[in-house]
C-alpha cells in the first residue's frame, strides 16, 4: 500500500490540475408524483454557467432512477447525481439522451462512472454521429466556450440504440420513445413518461428560449410537436426554459409555423430571405422578449428558405 500511495497522489494531483471545476447545485423541482427537473440557465454556454444550460430530468421508479439529459459535462452530471441523492438512495438504472447536442448528454460520463450498469439510450443516428467524431467536436466546443470549465469531460456515448416508437418498461414504469424523422436535428427523441403523463421534448421545444435548428427541419419539427400535442401530456419539460403544460408545445409550434409559412409565401413572391426578415420579425411579436430571437431569426429564415427551395426539386 505504501508503494502505491505516491503514485495515487500523483494521479490525484494531475487530475485536479488539468480538470475543470465543479458546478454549483441547482435545485431539483418536483413537477409530478415521481418526476423532477433541474432547470438550467437560459443563456448559451459560458464561463459563468460553466456550460450548464439544459433541463436534466429524473424519475424515481420503484426499482431505480431514470435520468433524461444529464447535462453538458462530467461536472453537470455530478451535480445531477447530487440532486438525485437528496431525493432518493435508489440507483440510476437508465439514462435517455434526447439528441446529439452535447449540452444535453456529456454528463453521461458522471452517471456511467457512478452506475456502470445503467443503460444509456440514444437514437441510432446520434450514436453514429458520435462515432464519426461529433462527440469530440462537442467536447472541444464546450471547453472553448466555457474557457476550460468543462475540461476533463470525455465522450460516453449511449450503449443502447432506439429508433422511435419503442415502448419500454424500466423500473416497473412505462416510457414511450417518440421519433418521426428529422426535427430539431436528425437524432431527436422525445420521451413520454406514462405514469405521470410527462413529456420530455429535448430541443424540439423551448420555453421563453429560441433554439437553433441547424441541420434540422422546420416541417419535421412542427410535425413532431404535433405528435407531442396529440399525446395530451399534463406536464411538458422543454429542452430549455421552465416546465409547463401543453401550451409549451403549441407556442413553439406557432413560432416555427409562423416562420415556415411566411418564408414559403415570400419564396413564391421571389423575395430574398433578407427582404422577408422585417415582416417576419413583426409577425413574431409574441416572441420578441425570448432570449435567442435576435441571434437565431436570420438563420432560421435562411434555413427555412433552403428547406422550401429543396422541396421544389
Amino acid at each position: 500500500m505504501k508503494t502505491l500511495l505516491p503514485a495515487l497522489l500523483c494521479i490525484l494531483f494531475n487530475t485536479q490540475l488539468f480538470a475543470g471545476t465543479a458546478i454549483r447545485d441547482y435545485p431539483a423541482d418536483k413537477i409530478s408524483k415521481h418526476s423532477y427537473v433541474i432547470h438550467g440557465p437560459k443563456e448559451l454556454p459560458n464561463p459563468v454557467n460553466q456550460g450548464f444550460m439544459n433541463n436534466p430530468g429524473f424519475i424515481i421508479t420503484p426499482k431505480g432512477v431514470v435520468v433524461i439529459d444529464p447535462g453538458s459535462s462530467v461536472y453537470a452530471g455530478e451535480m445531477v447525481l447530487r440532486q438525485i441523492r437528496k431525493k432518493t438512495d435508489k440507483p440510476v438504472i437508465a439514462v435517455f439522451n434526447s439528441h446529439i447536442h452535447g449540452d444535453h448528454w456529456l454528463g453521461n460520463q458522471a452517471i456511467s462512472a457512478a452506475y456502470p450498469d445503467a443503460t444509456i439510450y440514444g437514437h441510432v443516428k446520434m450514436i453514429e454521429m458520435i462515432n464519426q467524431g461529433e462527440g469530440q467536436t462537442w467536447i472541444d466546443r464546450m471547453n472553448t466556450t466555457t474557457e476550460g470549465a468543462t475540461k476533463g469531460t470525455r465522450v460516453v456515448e449511449p450503449d443502447t440504440a432506439v429508433i422511435g416508437k419503442e415502448e419500454l418498461t424500466i423500473g416497473g414504469h412505462h416510457f414511450e420513445v417518440i421519433h418521426i424523422g428529422k426535427a430539431h436535428t436528425a437524432t431527436d427523441i422525445m420521451i413520454l413518461y406514462k405514469e405521470d403523463k410527462v413529456l420530455f421534448t429535448g430541443d424540439n421545444a423551448g420555453n421563453d428560449r429560441i433554439l437553433r435548428i441547424d441541420h434540422g427541419s422546420f416541417k419535421g419539427n412542427i410535425e413532431t410537436l404535433q405528435v407531442g400535442i396529440d399525446a395530451k401530456p399534463e406536464h411538458v419539460v422543454p429542452g430549455h426554459g421552465k416546465t409547463g403544460g401543453i401550451e409549451i408545445l403549441k407556442n413553439y409550434q406557432t413560432y416555427l409555423s409562423t416562420i415556415y409559412q411566411a418564408v414559403a409565401k415570400g419564396y413564391d413572391e421571389d423575395l430574398s430571405d433578407f427582404e422577408m426578415k422585417p415582416q417576419i420579425y413583426k409577425a413574431l411579436k409574441a416572441y420578441h422578449s425570448w432570449p435567442g430571437l435576435e441571434d437565431e431569426l436570420g438563420k432560421h429564415i435562411s434555413e427555412a428558405y433552403l428547406e422550401i427551395e429543396s422541396a421544389e426539386f
